[in-house]
């Protein structure tokens, strides 16, 4: 994969063992590595029901996630495989393969739960994987999904009604897909044939009758419904021979039921072509190190006996992501600058015009790999250390031309200070020979090039240095009058005061200059500020018109089939779902840099 990483086997992500859940750090390592869009597909179900065999297929190879073809379970924990995406250029597919549920090896089953949801958390398309039928049994064998509202939170402020906020889950919980395995009743209803989506519909519409009475037939049922709107069934026949069952990793196709390989095929077309990019709310595209983080995270809130929190875990990783955002941005600016600034520069608009640019760009940088950054924190940290280096990349400037102007000063002017000491100008018109060839040698110093914005300064320096040697030298010459002395002294101090207006005159050009460009360092931040947040409402938005679209699809279903009482519960869901997509589309709550 684009990443470097190639995983010839899987690793494990998360060991279950007796006393407590915990990460694996090679896999951490593994994850930290992949810069690419990350498709995380999480199987769960029952010991020994074939999920490794699915999840081998989806890999492309006969063998890796182990099969356990004897009665002892083999799989404990989470076991992770990355390998590059099959059909999306540039992503890589992450296959998370899960210990068995209800284990009886295991005693205490108070981590099946956890299991269970932590697939339910990473993955962007999460496979259920049962035997047989869809039946009574099969739900009551997923009461995990029952459970699920009552081991994750959408918010750290959960909200009152229970309904209204279970909602909140339809837009970042993974697409379902439940797979039948051994299946051989024929797919039909009343004698006509059916779909095996619809099979599933069929199987998870609800039972009328009294509340009381109906409760544990339905409530599973709801849950898939609430939890996943977008589901999916695929079934397949037994394989081969049950005696051969054992041997299922070592077997050709050829040598498979041909209905079953087929189906098979379908699944993984399935997978590969409609698994979706693993996001959190608002469209944030989840990649190898975000996923580590997101691992971290809900496993140090289980393990601490707090319950996941979805909106804690997205701001915990914007603020590691964004911290990281910015120093990137800060690397990228003082690269660029280094790169295309020659000290010195002419002018303090070339310096400030680079810099211009590279801020532009740095800004970008920040708002490629930043979200949720709340109040703007992180963009203000990075405007303030912009504006810091940029004030150093000045000093420097200054420093730089100060350095060259004075060498050259040296250079040009050291002739003329030695013929002084040798008294070539102590003598009846020595003054006049003395201004005549101080001012060839300023007339060289101003042709010579890149001197800088310390040009003048340093030059008026040096004369000034040299004032006792000018005076002396005139005050020495004879052919001169007294009058004509004075008027010399105050041409001289005429020429000083010009200086002094016309460097008094630089240095307020500088201070608008520099007024100048932060006004437009600050506009900028807002401009691409504006512009990204417009894209993340448009996510928002599309994000929440999907969710929308399946619970109204649902609605319609439900109707269809008669179940007022579930289409008025499920209207608090609609209308929850359209109040925050009135929001997003209007723009509420969106602000910018002040």
């Amino acid at each position: 994969m684009a990443s470097g990483v190639q995983m010839s086997a899987p690793v494990c992500l998360i060991e279950n063992t007796k006393e407590q859940m915990k990460v694996n750090q090679k896999s951490l390592e593994i994850l930290s590595s992949i810069t690419n869009p990350v498709v995380v597909v999480a199987i769960v179900g029952l010991c020994r029901t074939g999920k490794s065999y699915l999840m081998n297929k989806l890999a492309g190879k006969k063998s890796g996630f182990s099969l356990g073809s004897t009665v002892q379970s083999h799989t404990k924990g989470i076991w992770m495989w990355c390998v590059p995406h099959p059909k999306k250029l540039n992503h890589t597919l992450v296959l998370l393969d899960t210990e068995g549920l209800g284990d009886v090896e295991k005693g205490n089953n108070k981590n099946d739960t956890w299991i269970f949801a932590l697939s339910v958390l990473l993955s962007s398309t999460f496979v259920y994987n049962s035997m047989g039928t869809i039946n009574q049994q099969a739900m009551d064998q997923l009461h995990y999904v029952t459970e699920l509202s009552e081991c994750i939170r959408s918010k750290s402020a959960p909200n009152s009604d229970e309904v209204e906020n279970s909602s909140d889950f339809v837009s970042f919980f993974p697409d379902f897909v439940w797979t039948v395995r051994d299946f051989t009743l024929e797919l039909e209803i009343d004698g006509k044939p059916i779909t095996s989506d619809e099979y599933l519909e069929a199987a998870l519409k609800p039972k009328k009758g009294k509340p009381e009475e109906v409760k544990m037939f339905n409530l599973p049922r709801q849950c898939i419904r609430q939890f996943f709107p977008k589901k999916k069934c695929f079934i397949f026949d037994r394989p081969v021979h049950r005696k051969k069952l054992s041997q299922l990793e070592k077997l050709n196709d050829s040598e498979l039921d041909p209905e079953f390989v087929e189906q098979v095929k379908s699944f993984c077309s399935y997978i590969f072509q409609d698994s979706q990019v693993k996001t959190l709310q608002g469209g944030i595209t989840v990649n190898g190190p975000r996923l580590e983080n997101l691992v971290l995270t809900y496993l140090e809130a289980i393990t601490s006996g707090d319950m996941p929190c979805i909106e804690n875990a997205v701001l915990a990783l914007s603020q590691i992501e964004n911290s990281a955002a910015v120093q990137r941005a800060l690397t990228y600016y003082e690269e660029m600058m280094k790169q295309r600034v020659q000290f010195p520069t002419e002018t303090l608009r070339e310096l400030l015009d680079i810099h211009a640019t590279c801020e532009k760009e740095a800004i970008e940088v920040f708002m490629k790999d930043s979200f949720k950054d709340v109040g703007q924190k992180f963009q203000k940290e990075l405007a303030d250390q912009l504006e810091t280096k940029r004030e150093a990349f000045c000093k420097q400037n200054l420093h730089e031309s100060t350095k060259r102007c004075r060498t050259l000063l040296q250079d040009i002017f050291s002739p003329l200070e030695e013929e002084v000491k040798q008294g070539a100008f102590s003598k009846p018109g020595g003054y006049h020979l003395f201004v005549q060839r101080n001012k060839d040698l300023k007339q060289k110093y101003y042709q010579q090039p890149r001197k800088g914005i310390q040009a003048e300064e340093t030059l008026q320096e040096y004369m000034k240095s040299k004032k006792d040697v000018v005076e002396a030298i005139l005050q020495a010459d004879q052919s001169l009058s007294a009058k004509e002395r004075d008027i010399e002294v105050e041409r001289v101090k005429a020429q000083a005061a010009e200086a002094a207006a016309k460097h008094l005159e630089e240095l307020q050009k500088t201070t608008l200059e520099m007024m100048e460009q932060k006004e437009k360092s600050h506009q900028e931040h807002i401009k691409q500020l504006t512009e990204k947040m417009e894209t993340e409402r448009k996510l928002m938005v599309a994000e929440q018109e999907r969710a929308l679209a399946l619970k109204l699809k649902e609605q319609e279903d439900l109707l269809k089939g008669g179940f007022r009482d579930e289409t008025e519960r499920l209207q608090k869901q609609i209308n929850s779902l359209e109040n925050q997509l009135e929001n997003s589309k209007s723009g509420w709550g969106i602000c910018v840099i002040s």
